[in-house]
């Protein structure tokens, strides 16, 4: 129902803000994470929301980028696995180090959210493989302007999957080849090799 929220932080609890927009008080949920990060009352804020409308409910949660909202999402399509099990899970780990958990396999990560046993981890782990790309674990989840400008180039992504792809044929875990890659920077005239000789100086 709304893309996001945009307006005065009037109030933050542990587990919700209030933000006025429109002379409207908004209580959206957030974790404990978006919690701790956001600029001080008074301050304008841009929220991007999903909404929840029950028989009994109406209820916001918020994000402050559209990658978290984004992997919240997916989350929630996890058997199990509802909006409060969602906002525990990015409450401990972000959304980047969720898709480094998932292609790593690490349920113990995972399962450090309150609430989440390691039966739920796993669960979470098998249902998002097919859904989470490395295309998707590339991008950064940095503010509005990164992701503004996160969609890399087709050539780019070319290389960066061959290189990650290399590192992982060498014996390395696809979080941590995915991770290296990341901070490789591509200059012009880059190539799969060039790319993969760099990620291997940050394996070490």
């Amino acid at each position: 129902m709304y893309a996001y929220i945009k307006g005065t932080l009037e109030e933050i609890m542990e587990d919700a803000v209030v933000v006025e927009a429109g002379g409207i008080g908004y209580n959206i949920k957030v974790s404990t994470t978006t919690a701790d990060v956001l600029p001080g009352i008074g301050s304008e804020v841009k929220i991007y929301t999903y909404t929840l409308v029950r028989e009994d409910a109406f209820n916001l949660y918020g994000f402050l980028t559209r990658d978290d909202l984004d992997i919240f999402k997916r989350l929630i399509t996890v058997s199990g696995i509802g909006p409060k099990g969602g906002l525990a899970i990015l409450s401990v780990m972000s959304a980047d180090a969720l898709r480094f958990a998932v292609m790593a396999g690490d349920a113990k990560a995972i399962a450090k959210a309150p609430g989440i046993g390691a039966k739920t981890a796993e669960r979470v782990i098998l249902d998002l493989r097919d859904k989470i790309s490395i295309e998707d674990t590339l991008r950064s989840a940095g503010s509005d302007k990164d992701l503004a400008g996160a969609v890399l180039g087709t050539a780019d992504n070319m290389m960066k999957r061959e290189a990650i792809e290399a590192l992982v044929a060498l014996g390395y875990s696809a979080s941590d080849a995915t991770a290296a890659v990341k901070k490789v920077d591509i200059g012009e005239g880059a190539t799969s090799e060039s790319i993969l000789k760099m990620a291997l100086k940050y394996m070490f």
